[in-house]
């Protein structure tokens, strides 16, 4: 029996991942603020990955289970569409402690549990490694840090034989993507600096999510990534075309891009 530990276990994409590594044999220590009831190879366990005493409660319960994990999956995180300017200063540092510091904080902690071959995969954005949109800024800011936190621990982890890699999706349909529209509305109702930008920015948004894949095909990946032997560090999936070829223009271009669609009939 192989012991995996998921985070944000009980949402649309960890129960899908959840749902995955059971029917294919692995026993799951399932993270989550809010769970849900015991099942056979799933042990739901209360924790907030933000609070280093839950870490501690959790990692005890898991030590007093088995001595040994062979992955840890990283699914926790939140989504926040904000003005920078606007934005108020318990958002943007939420968004950071969840995003970026709660993964240190649990693979730290769990390090002992953990044996050569162990996998680390981390859950970061294929907009980590493009340059900011406005509005999703602070988003991508909190990605793009986790993507570079894993790769440095990678570097270090490979030395302990503990491989680290990145899973890169684009829009996922689950309540994230629910979250992404009320996160929209929100803004574009609240803005006192961008009514017309934001408005048209919303129609940006809706053709950039209009593609989505389901959480089963993203789950279908991760069990995919934890078997291999030596994984490779960054896998994509549902990458937008257009995201991509806006990224390939100098920044002065893109400037200009995007200024010209935000301030449409302004």
């Amino acid at each position: 029996m192989k012991y995996v530990v998921v985070t944000g276990a009980y949402g649309g994409i960890g129960k899908g991942i959840v749902k995955r590594l059971k029917d294919n044999g692995y026993f799951i220590f399932a993270l989550d603020k809010k769970v849900e009831n015991k099942e056979d190879n799933v042990f739901p366990i209360e924790c907030d990955i933000t609070d280093i005493s839950s870490i501690n409660n959790a990692y005890d319960i898991i030590k007093s289970e088995t001595t040994e994990i062979s992955a840890i999956i990283h699914f926790a995180g939140i989504y926040y569409l904000d003005s920078l300017l606007e934005i108020s200063e318990e958002r943007f540092k939420k968004i950071f402690e969840v995003n970026v510091f709660g993964p240190y904080l649990l693979n730290k902690t769990f390090l002992p549990l953990l044996h050569k071959g162990s996998k680390i995969l981390m859950t970061t954005s294929e907009l980590a490694t493009l340059d900011p949109l406005p509005f999703t800024g602070l988003y991508g800011i909190t990605k793009t840090a986790l993507d570079k936190y894993s790769y440095s621990l990678r570097m270090e982890a490979q030395l302990l034989g503990i491989y680290v890699s990145v899973i890169r999706p684009g829009a996922v349909r689950t309540l994230m993507l629910d979250t992404s529209t009320k996160e929209l509305d929100n803004f574009v109702n609240n803005t006192k600096l961008y009514n017309v930008s934001s408005e048209n920015f919303r129609n940006v948004v809706n053709s950039v999510e209009a593609k989505y894949i389901t959480p089963e095909k993203l789950a279908k990946k991760v069990l995919k990534i934890i078997r291999k032997e030596k994984p490779k560090f960054n896998y994509s999936i549902n990458r937008n075309k257009l995201l991509i070829l806006l990224n390939i223009f100098p920044k002065r271009f893109r400037f200009w891009v995007i200024k010209k669609i935000l301030t449409k009939n302004k």
